[in-house]
């Protein structure tokens, strides 16, 4: 991955060959558990969707990214390290918990600038995708038919945004700044509009 400052990233990876990542409510808790631990330090992280075999984040990148570390033969920036860590830390606790071996993820994790996004679609202003990024990272447990509604589905960021709960690992200010997000207007009809692969805006 490569990861510039004062940027906003849609980032993503799923399970390799589509198989499952998270089997239970725990395997939810550990994942955001170790995204604390090994991302979190090193960005901000803006909106989140696990789902039972991928990932999405949405994060704000700044000068922390600026930064190299040595990993054996590689130079890699702290966050691209982190989440190196954070693949490798879940699938070793998930092979250990159900006894299998070999990887979990697929080989490597996505990560598309919302910014190079808008410079391709200048009909877009910046506000538009990152928003329309926001809504659509809250809308997949819907589209994928798991839930009904958004504030059904547990593993999401949806929640702490319609304060149903008051979760830490969100940055609401910069959702302020960057999504129109507001506190007092913010329920489930604001995430109506969604960008499918950020090529064309629909209502859903």
């Amino acid at each position: 991955m490569n990861f510039v400052p004062d940027n906003l990233y849609h980032i993503f990876n799923q399970g390799n060959n589509h198989q499952k990542i998270f089997a239970n409510h725990e395997d939810y808790l550990i994942f955001m558990r170790e995204m604390r631990v090994c991302i979190c330090p090193f960005m901000e992280l803006i909106a989140y969707c696990l789902m039972p075999n991928h990932f999405h984040l949405m994060s704000y990148v700044d000068l922390r990214v600026a930064e190299r570390i040595k990993q054996g033969g590689l130079t890699l920036d702290p966050l691209t390290n982190g989440f190196r860590k954070l693949l490798s830390s879940y699938t070793r606790i998930h092979n250990l918990k159900y006894q299998r071996s070999g990887s979990l993820f697929r080989q490597k994790t996505k990560s598309k600038c919302l910014s190079d996004k808008i410079l391709l679609n200048p009909q877009y202003s910046f506000q538009d995708y990152y928003q329309n990024c926001f809504n659509y990272i809250h809308q997949n447990p819907v589209k994928a038919s798991l839930v009904e509604r958004l504030e059904d589905w547990e593993y999401s960021s949806y929640k702490d945004y319609a304060r149903l709960r008051n979760g830490t690992l969100c940055n609401k200010t910069l959702a302020e700044k960057y999504c129109n997000y507001q506190t007092s207007t913010f329920h489930e009809d604001s995430c109506c509009l969604v960008d499918d692969s950020f090529g064309r805006m629909i209502m859903i």
